[in-house]
C-alpha cells in the first residue's frame, strides 16, 4: 500500500485540507532496513497534497525521526493510530500535520 493510501484511509472526513502554513512531523519506525532520514521528507510531502495539504509548499518545518522497533524508547501521548502501527509489528510511518510555529520565533 503507498503512503497516500494509507493517507486517505486515516484522513477522517471531519478534518479539513490545510490551506495555511503547517509543519510537517514524521517518525519513521523501522525493523532492519532503515532508509536515510533525508531520504524520508520528500516523497511523503507530495503523497499527501490534496489529502493534508493543497500544496507542499505550505510546509514551513519539517521534524525527521527514524526509530528502530527493537529500540529502547517511550512513546508519549499514544494515539490509536500510533498504537495500531506498533501492534501490526512490522514497519511504518507517523504521520502528523499540524499548524505552522510562530515564523517571527526561531527556537
Amino acid at each position: 500500500m503507498t503512503v497516500r493510501q494509507e493517507a486517505e484511509k486515516y484522513w477522517s472526513s471531519e478534518q479539513k485540507t490545510a490551506t495555511g502554513l503547517v509543519m510537517l512531523q514524521i517518525t519513521y519506525f523501522y525493523d532492519s532496513v532503515k532508509i536515510d532520514v533525508d531520504n524520508i521528507v520528500k516523497p511523503i510531502q507530495d503523497a499527501i497534497i490534496g489529502i493534508a495539504y493543497v500544496d507542499d509548499d505550505q510546509v514551513t518545518d519539517v521534524l525527521v525521526r527514524k526509530r528502530n522497533l527493537s529500540g529502547n524508547f517511550t512513546v508519549e501521548n499514544m494515539t490509536s493510530t500510533l498504537a495500531e502501527g506498533f501492534a501490526r509489528g512490522n514497519e511504518f510511518l507517523h504521520i502528523v500535520v499540524i499548524d505552522d510555529p510562530d515564523q517571527e520565533v526561531l527556537t
